[in-house]
């Protein structure tokens, strides 16, 4: 017996495209959401300019600690760089995100990105982690951070290595230094979604 082939109501085909609309509204929304995080992009020294054709994603401001460890080498005792612990707040104040070890950022909607340093300039203000040029080299889920090729970190304040001693008898000590910085996440956005170009 031949299959019989049933036309969908017109209701079915109504709730249909209403499914497929709310998707694209949600999808749309996300853009739009991070699109507050994105103004202009900044001022920076020419060798922490990203690759031409990446635009600016998102601007996030990082307020935690840079964690350093009291390490022997060769016999010679120094604190070592270990890990960034920060949180990552919005242009608002909001919380958007947290960085990490890897190192890595992470957003809020649960994408990361981790990258290298690529490029590296001395903060100008006394007593500051140098400003950053980092290339991505690793995404983890989908959304924003997964389209993310270049970082800049700016406008650093503090998280130096401590100028407490360090020794045989505090050989292994985690030190967790404040400090503050500006990221911005560049990258190729959605056709015309956040269509910034670096300076």
């Amino acid at each position: 017996m031949d299959k019989l082939f049933v036309m969908p109501t017109m209701c079915q085909r109504i709730i249909l495209q209403g499914v497929l609309l709310t998707s694209a509204f949600l999808l749309l929304g996300t853009e739009i959401a991070w699109a507050q995080f994105a103004p202009d992009p900044p001022q920076a020294p020419k060798a922490l300019r990203p690759p031409k054709g990446q635009a600016l994603l998102i601007h996030l401001h990082g307020r935690g600690t840079q964690i350093y460890v009291c390490e022997s080498s060769a016999g010679v005792f120094a604190w070592k760089f270990k890990a960034p612990e920060a949180e990552l707040f919005g242009e608002s104040g909001e919380l958007a995100g947290r960085h990490f070890a890897g190192p890595t950022w992470e957003g809020n909607d649960g994408s990361r990105v981790i990258a290298r340093v690529a490029a590296s300039v001395p903060s100008p203000a006394s007593g500051s982690i140098p400003w950053l040029l980092l290339t991505a080299i690793g995404h983890d889920d989908k959304g924003i951070m997964a389209r993310v090729q270049s970082i800049q970190r700016l406008d650093t304040k503090g998280g130096v290595a401590p100028s407490a001693s360090c020794g045989a008898a505090n050989r292994n000590e985690e030190t967790a230094v404040p400090y503050e910085a500006d990221y911005y996440f560049y990258g190729v956005p959605r056709s015309g979604v956040l269509q910034n170009t670096s300076k």
